[in-house]
């Protein structure tokens, strides 16, 4: 049985409120379909990897991949009921969608090898790994799921 895997994406219009240039607090990034916006060439995601892009409207942000999207009801309709999550950023929105993923009543593993954090203020990173631990969100590496 292959289970199922979403990665989720920043895939925001060049407009979007987040950036410095709307008054927003971050440069521009993950711009619709230009190159900053593909995942890295060393990620092998599955051809049949499901992509959900968040962030997609130019008036609102979107950290959690809840936020907006079909996350929640693809991960229903097939029955998922843990999540492993990784990716950037740990202090933004991988706290985000931990954070939504535990309200929805899923089950959270960290993968904490798997994360990376912007830190704009020390110890932001350990702040949302605290809150992620609080919220009910276990840790694990990756090597660990492989073992």
């Amino acid at each position: 049985m292959r289970l199922p895997i979403f990665a989720s994406r920043d895939w925001h219009p060049p407009d979007h409120c987040s950036f410095q240039a709307q008054g927003g607090s971050w440069p521009a990034h993950c711009v619709a379909g230009e190159p900053g916006a593909d995942f890295p060439a060393t990620l092998r995601l599955p051809a049949a990897t499901a992509i959900i892009s968040k962030g997609c409207s130019a008036a609102h942000d979107a950290y959690s991949a809840f936020g907006e999207t079909e996350l929640q009801p693809r991960l229903q309709a097939g029955g998922v009921r843990r999540l492993f999550v990784a990716g950037l950023a740990t202090d933004y929105c991988v706290l985000a969608t931990v954070i939504d993923a535990r309200a929805l009543g899923f089950e959270v593993v960290v993968l904490r090898d798997a994360i990376a954090a912007v830190e704009l203020r020390p110890g932001d990173a350990a702040r949302a790994l605290a809150t992620m631990s609080a919220a009910g969100a276990s840790f694990s590496d990756s090597a660990a799921l492989l073992g």
